[in-house]
């Protein structure tokens, strides 16, 4: 997959090709859909597939709360989730105010024609754009018939009787349901953080854990709580390990704790990984935060805990 991160000067002139626009946030199975359907309309007419998305996320930049959206992915991310998917083209459009004011003629004159002369733009039946959202369907397939491209839709998609959608996936991370969440992405969630040094306690009561700083602000974490983890972590050799553990978020109520902590208790690893970036995967929720009352109860828990993420981590 080529990624372009310009319009002007940088595009290629693509054969055949097939378009479809849209944030792609956390890449879940109702956007794999709309690739295979992309990929197949490509096959058939010898084209290629190009995927037009927006950095920094639209809704950054036209709601009056920017800071109201967490997303599921980083762009980095976005493109890695992407370039599995076998699509041929990635561009990043930069998305501003000046951007979102177009009308909507001179988005489909001025941008879709002019950078990306396709022979099919494939969208979903709910896409809206331009200034006040007026552009549809039926306007992009009037200029579709002045233009010479065609115009296929997307209908709406349903699995297991709900829409998937990236609002449903942000929803069920955020309430502590991952089971869904990962149902309806495809993959287990996953973010990463810079591990950095915390009060050490784990360590005292057997369980040494992994302090992550989030270095993305746009990120979704999870709910507080205590969940079941894969982690990607380079080992002695600087070869990336997968190795599981339980995590916990929260203010750690048993110690008196009022900041905010993500902390990875990593199984049978006891090597220094400070300064390293952790990436987690999460893959099942245990169990809210609780006061204990003192330590010997909390680390009695804690082997629950782990019992319980090792029996679902088996699974």
């Amino acid at each position: 997959m080529k990624v372009h991160r310009e319009l002007a000067g940088s595009l290629p002139e693509f054969r055949n090709a097939v378009v479809t626009i849209g944030a792609f946030d956390g890449v879940h199975l109702g956007h794999r859909q709309i690739i295979a359907q992309l990929k197949a309309e490509a096959a058939r007419i010898n084209g290629e597939t190009v995927i037009v998305t927006f950095h920094p996320h639209p809704r950054k930049i036209v709601s009056s709360v920017p800071g109201d959206i967490k997303l599921l992915n980083t762009l980095n991310e976005k493109i890695a989730l992407l370039s599995e998917t076998g699509i041929d083209h990635l561009v990043v459009v930069p998305f501003d105010h000046r951007f979102s004011n177009q009308p909507a003629e001179a988005y489909v004159t001025d941008f879709l024609y002019r950078y990306f002369k396709p022979h099919t733009i494939i969208i979903g039946y709910d896409h809206r754009f331009g200034k006040g959202r007026e552009g549809d369907y039926h306007l992009l397939e009037d200029f579709g018939k002045q233009l010479g491209f065609e115009v296929k839709e997307i209908p709406e998609q349903l699995q297991n009787q709900i829409v998937v959608s990236s609002t449903r996936i942000r929803q069920a991370i955020a309430q502590n349901d991952i089971a869904t969440a990962n149902a309806l992405l495809g993959y287990p969630y996953f973010f990463e953080g810079l591990i950095v040094e915390g009060n050490q306690l784990g360590r005292t009561i057997g369980y040494p854990t992994a302090n992550l700083h989030i270095t993305s602000e746009e990120k979704l974490i999870p709910g507080d709580g205590v969940y079941a983890v894969q982690v990607n972590i380079k080992d002695a050799s600087n070869s990336t390990v997968f190795l599981n553990g339980m995590m916990n978020i929260g203010v750690r109520p048993t110690i008196g704790g009022r900041k905010r902590v993500i902390e990875v208790n990593i199984f049978d690893f006891d090597a220094d990984i400070y300064g390293q970036v952790l990436q987690v995967h999460v893959a099942h929720y245990l169990r809210g935060e609780v006061k204990f009352n003192g330590l010997e109860e909390l680390k009695a828990q804690l082997q629950k805990d782990k019992e319980t993420a090792i029996a679902q981590l088996s699974h």
